[in-house]
């Protein structure tokens, strides 16, 4: 342990770090299932610029501050712990998941931006099926933290 706090702080911090998560993980879910309608959208629809509004506040106003809590609370649960926890597996399995997660995070904002410029040129049938692949990073974090196979 690099420094003191109580249990009842590491509890909060183990806390915060799980209620933002959750808030990232909802607009990693949404986000691409918006794409999915949005993509069928005529360009300059009322409809496409309703997805539009959706979309940005969404992602600036929800993802991005939920992704930065997520990665400040998580990083300062694991200076909490200390350097030894790096020899573990579970802990470099959930790190290189998040950061491809933290890469999808900003693939989906350059998506977004597309949208923005009515210059998709992705198919609704790619949104669905980078759909899923938040849901199988989510899936390997949580046994690789809760259950620790390694």
């Amino acid at each position: 342990m690099i420094f003191e706090i109580s249990d009842t702080a590491y509890i909060w911090l183990k806390a915060a770090h799980i209620i933002s998560v959750i808030a990232w993980m909802a607009g990693l879910f949404y986000l691409p299932r918006l794409y999915v309608y949005h993509s069928t959208a005529l360009r300059g629809s009322e409809l496409s610029e309703t997805f539009k509004i959706m979309e940005r506040r969404l992602y600036r106003a929800i993802m991005i501050p939920a992704m930065l809590l997520s990665l400040i609370f998580g990083g300062l649960i694991i200076y909490y712990l200390g350097r030894e926890i790096w020899m573990e597996g579970w802990v470099i399995v959930k790190t290189i998941c998040v950061v491809l997660l933290v890469f999808f995070h900003f693939s989906l904002g350059g998506w977004r931006r597309a949208f923005e410029r009515d210059d998709n040129k992705k198919s609704e049938g790619f949104y669905r099926k980078v759909n899923e692949i938040p849901t199988v990073l989510m899936i390997i974090i949580v046994i690789a933290a809760v259950v620790r196979p390694f």
